[in-house]
């Protein structure tokens, strides 16, 4: 399911008169299919896509656990988390902020001014309520993403953001659980206001709270660290499919040739010699072409990094599945050929057949994500339950949706009415280009008029006479050795000088002889 081959397949598919369009047509799905089949089925092993990207977020640790498939990425945060310690009530409820927020609120209990925060009552005189939570200590020093992030959870769970006073009942009941499942629980003990209240206090401190992780974890040198790892990993890991499926489909093609030039009486011994003599023809045809390699190459690794970034950027938000990595990794090589188009024009593309060119990249990128729900959708039955031959006909069914529909789109788009009009009007946007070629022509053209002008049309007319006069005594000449005594007495005539000096084969031969134009 690779893209890279796209724009090929688009401009260099023209049938062949002789045959069949369906059967022209077929040939294209072969080449495009042999080379998904080569790069994303046989040398998919070059990347391992994992559930949940290959960075640890604070979105995927939470996950951990939950999601038999989540795991961490990084080894040394799944110790600290494993090493974070036992959860103790009193370290965090003889904590110094705690202390000096309960002592505040002692106060205005003495001045009958104490309101519980959650439901917005003043409290009765001498009752001094209770010092809550919102976020329980226990869920705060329990969590992954805090210690992912190397905060410590006394000063999360004790900033002022986190730190409510209400009444003994709700603080008790509350315990250790989350706003959430407290109100589920006892919501029938508070009025709608209440509850909107509560829930609103809840949200502003998990957001204040969630925008401390981030700020602490995204901008650490071992996250950044670990994003540029990865994304330098599977970019070079991508580069190398790349361009090792560029040799390895070189090599195919002359090895098919062989395949079809089988003749009758087959020898197996010689057919193998061939076969064998093929495969290096390949790999030196893939030699001479380096440059193309190369190429290759560097687009599979920029696309590699982009789609490593990208998958990182998303998994902070939510889990990508492992096929959902592997669309983003594929439908980046198409948004890299697409961005190679439309910024360098490499091929001096005009404006139109630009167009059309990224139309088609990104209709094939479509064709892939496709191919990869349709994989997915097979992983899900029966058949891609059983151990090896599933994941095999997973990749091999959606590698086959892909070529197929990667080609028909190309055929359909070549012959689309829609496509055809958006091209044909797209052509204003290049017609200043189109008038500064004309106006370029035109210069050229009044350059060299002003050139003729300056002939002088009488000895140009005396010279034309005797070239013609010349020309028509040649066609009278029917022996090869008065021609060439009529051409030599012509060209003394003319004021020229022969080349060469004595019997022309006689001078031939010498290796010292030089011919002198003049």
């Amino acid at each position: 399911m690779n893209s890279n081959y796209i724009l090929e397949v688009g401009r260099d598919f023209i049938p062949d008169p002789e045959e069949s369009v369906m059967k022209s047509l077929f040939r294209e799905y072969e080449s495009v299919l042999m080379e998904s089949l080569i790069t994303s089925f046989g040398l998919d092993f070059f990347i391992k896509d994992q559930h949940g990207g290959d960075v640890d977020t604070l979105h995927n640790v939470r996950q951990v656990g939950k999601d038999e498939r989540m795991t961490y990425k990084n080894k040394k945060n799944e110790e600290a988390y494993y090493n974070r310690g036992a959860y103790d009530s009193k370290e965090y409820h003889q904590d110094k902020r705690y202390q000096k927020k309960r002592r505040e609120y002692n106060k205005k209990a003495e001045n009958g001014t104490l309101v519980d925060e959650y439901t917005k009552k003043k409290m009765g005189a001498g009752e001094k309520g209770d010092l809550d939570h919102v976020i329980s200590a226990k869920e705060i020093h329990d969590d992954p993403a805090r210690v992912l992030a190397g905060l410590k959870g006394t000063d999360l769970a004790n900033c002022d953001e986190n730190l409510k006073i209400t009444n003994s009942h709700t603080n008790r009941s509350k315990k250790d659980l989350s706003m959430e499942e407290y109100l589920k629980k006892h919501g029938d003990q508070y009025t709608e206001r209440e509850k909107e209240n509560m829930k609103n206090i809840d949200k502003k401190t998990r957001r204040h709270y969630e925008r401390l992780l981030m700020k602490k974890y995204y901008l650490n040198k071992g996250f950044l660290s670990d994003t540029v790892m990865a994304a330098s990993s599977t970019s070079i890991k991508m580069g190398v499919r790349q361009a090792v499926g560029f040799v390895f489909l070189e090599v195919w093609y002359v090895v098919k040739e062989e395949f079809l030039a089988i003749q009758h009486p087959f020898d197996i011994q010689q057919f193998l010699e061939r076969i064998g003599q093929a495969v290096k023809r390949g790999f030196q045809n893939a030699k001479k072409k380096y440059g193309e390699v190369i190429e290759k190459f560097k687009q599979g690794a920029l696309a590699g990094f982009f789609s490593s970034i990208t998958t990182t950027l998303t998994n902070i938000f939510f889990t990508t599945a492992k096929n959902v990595v592997k669309i983003i990794r594929q439908t980046s090589v198409s948004i890299v050929e697409a961005g190679k188009i439309l910024l360098f024009n490499p091929d001096n593309l005009s404006f139109q057949e630009r167009m059309v060119a990224v139309a088609k990249i990104l209709a094939t990128g479509a064709s892939v994500v496709v191919g990869s729900l349709v994989g997915e959708a097979i992983s899900l039955t029966p058949i891609g339950n059983i151990p090896i031959v599933g994941e095999i006909v997973q990749t091999f069914c959606g590698t086959f949706v892909t070529g197929v529909m990667s080609c028909t789109m190309l055929y359909l788009m070549e012959n689309s009415k829609c496509m055809n009009f958006l091209v044909y009007y797209s052509s204003i946007f290049s017609q200043n280009v189109q008038a500064d070629y004309f106006r370029q022509q035109a210069q050229y053209f009044e350059n060299y008029a002003i050139k003729l002008m300056r002939i002088d049309k009488e000895a140009f007319k005396k010279e034309a006479y005797t070239y013609q006069s010349i020309v028509r005594k040649m066609r009278g000449i029917e022996d090869a050795d008065e021609l060439n005594l009529f051409l030599k007495k012509e060209l003394k005539g003319l004021g020229g000088n022969l080349p060469w000096e004595g019997e022309f084969d006689s001078f031939m031969k010498d290796k010292e002889s030089i011919l002198v134009f003049e």
